[in-house]
């Protein structure tokens, strides 16, 4: 599985709003700040908003805010949001049919993976990716 530009630009659009808390904040500043075009930030917010993720405030004061708070948003629904499925191959896909499904001997592999990519995005949450590393005392 390759995770594209736009999931990466979503998750650090989610985490910029979740380091301004409940304010409101224009795409622009976000877009300034995580130095990514806005224009490509304007594609990626209206999957988020449509999914729930984020709330937005149309006006001179407006901007975009969280939904939820950031221990209940998971990485695993903004990808989801900007992206669909997360499979490692395509014929786990909820809508594909394989048809060598029966007599495939690596099924139970790619499942597996499969399990382990979705289990571990859906157990990070939005407050445990703005932690920041510190540098180790040394």
């Amino acid at each position: 599985m390759k995770f594209s530009t736009r999931d990466r630009y979503a998750l650090r659009l989610m985490v910029e709003l979740a380091n301004h808390g409940d304010a409101l904040v224009p795409l622009k500043e976000i877009s300034d700040t995580q130095q990514i075009s806005l224009k490509y930030l304007e594609q990626i917010i209206t999957p988020l908003a449509k999914a729930g993720l984020v709330l937005s405030v149309r006006g001179a004061q407006g901007g975009y805010r969280l939904a939820r708070p950031e221990t209940e948003i998971t990485a695993g629904e903004i990808l989801r949001a900007v992206e669909g499925e997360l499979t490692a191959i395509p014929c786990l896909g909820a809508n594909m049919e394989c048809p060598r499904r029966n007599q495939c001997q690596t099924l139970d592999f790619w499942c597996g993976l499969n399990d382990l990519i979705n289990q571990y995005v859906d157990s990070i949450t939005l407050a445990q990716l703005r932690v920041k590393n510190e540098p180790a005392n040394g």
